[in-house]
């Protein structure tokens, strides 16, 4: 599993992301932008970090971390939050947390039985689901 999410990464559908940046307190203008945002992603493995970007014209981010290691994230909308990425079985989950150590959103991103990357993001009751093709 590890290797077949290494890569780089083109979005190609998205469902629901902007009732998702909604339900965790986007305004409307950032939400309205990361809505008709296409960002690419990319993950490498170096050791035991790991580096996820994403990358748009709006904005970039590179989160550098280590599996099942809590660090400081500012989210591409300006949140900041307590992150923690862990393997579930074939899954890779990142749990971001507030301040108070409440679980504000989990993304939760595997390979499909097509070679996709699907990422679902749960905050709330609100579930957003984006899906990703392999750069070759």
């Amino acid at each position: 599993m590890v290797d077949a999410l290494l890569g780089d990464w083109k979005l190609v559908s998205s469902e629901n992301f902007e009732d998702l940046m909604k339900e965790l307190g986007v305004g409307l203008v950032m939400r309205k932008l990361g809505n008709t945002t296409k960002p690419n992603v990319k993950f490498v493995k170096n050791g035991e970090e790991w580096t996820f970007s994403t990358v748009s014209t709006l904005k970039s981010q590179h989160l550098k971390y280590k599996l099942d290691e809590e660090f400081e994230e500012e989210t591409l909308d300006g949140r900041k939050v307590k992150t923690t990425f862990h393997w579930d079985g074939n899954k890779l989950v990142q749990t971001q947390k507030d301040k108070d150590n409440n679980v504000v959103c989990t993304i939760t991103r595997e390979i499909t039985d097509s070679g996709e990357l699907k990422c679902v993001a749960k905050a709330g009751k609100v579930e957003s689901i984006r899906m990703y093709h392999k750069e070759q």
